[in-house]
């Protein structure tokens, strides 16, 4: 078994991102909006700001306050929008209630929209006309692909079937040529459908779901879950994957762990989708 270290290929991606970007007249920007005080939200923006610094690219920090009304906050969009200095904009999601997450991905233009989350983006990807691409979807591929596995021809199950991780990553998987098959809460028999699996991708969200007796010999295995257990540490808890990741290791070929496999590759992907925005905005190839 070989663990798929995401902290090492992302750390080789923001080097490339930080040579090109050297390279450019201006420097790309990218708008990252935060409504409200959610702890793990707060880390993963100010994580944001530090990885952009690294690279060279212009971080734009909004904290707004969690009672904002939508319509303030879909105000700020379109000034950002308008903004020729910032290139991507990102809503660090989940907002407060009183918020439309859909009104908020549908006001940010496709152009700008970093997280590949806009339905014309979207519809790109499933029409396999990429541009952005959703960050850990994006991310996973190259995740697979650093194994030196040769997607096409292999069968892979996707374990999840949400629009931020399963449907995207099925979609990418296909554009490679590989036989999809997604799993999700109503699919019968799941373990046997695991078990065929070339390359297995868990997005659920359920510690340990994945257990060694679905895994098949040799398998590709992503976890992409990073679930918060309660336990007697100082922390007072520990992070898990989907994945039952003692007891699989001994089956797979390849394997990423958490926290360190999938985590930091999204945040990589982010940064190689503002570059992208950027030249694409500037014509630039």
């Amino acid at each position: 078994m070989e663990l798929i270290d995401g902290n090492k290929i992302s750390a080789e991606i923001r080097e490339k991102i930080k040579e090109e970007v050297s390279q450019l007249e201006k420097k790309p920007g990218l708008a990252v909006v935060l409504v409200g005080e959610n702890p793990a939200s707060k880390v993963y923006v100010n994580m944001k700001e530090v990885k952009c610094r690294e690279v060279g690219i212009q971080s734009f920090k909004y904290e707004l306050d969690k009672d904002i009304p939508e319509e303030e906050l879909l105000k700020l969009i379109e000034k950002l929008n308008n903004d020729e200095t910032v290139n991507g904009i990102l809503v660090q999601m989940p907002v407060p209630k009183q918020i439309s997450d859909t009104k908020v991905i549908n006001t940010i233009i496709p152009e700008k929209d970093v997280d590949g989350f806009h339905p014309v983006n979207m519809g790109n990807l499933f029409t396999g006309n990429n541009s952005l691409v959703s960050c850990t979807p994006k991310g996973i591929i190259t995740l697979i692909e650093s194994t030196g596995t040769d997607i096409s021809g292999k069968h892979a199950v996707v374990i999840g079937r949400s629009n931020i991780v399963g449907k995207p990553v099925s979609t990418l998987l296909l554009q490679k040529n590989a036989t999809v098959t997604i799993c999700h809460s109503r699919t019968q028999n799941m373990a046997e459908i695991c078990k065929t699996a070339d390359i297995l991708v868990a997005a659920v969200g359920r510690p340990k779901l994945v257990t060694a007796d679905m895994v098949k010999e040799g398998a590709v295995v992503i976890d992409v879950g990073v679930n918060r257990v309660d336990d007697d540490s100082e922390k007072g808890y520990h992070l898990e994957g989907d994945v039952d990741f003692e007891n699989v290791k001994g089956k797979c070929s390849h394997i990423t762990p958490v926290p360190g496999g999938v985590g930091p590759m999204t945040i990589a992907s982010l940064l190689e989708n503002t570059l992208t925005a950027y030249k694409m905005q500037n014509n630039l190839k």
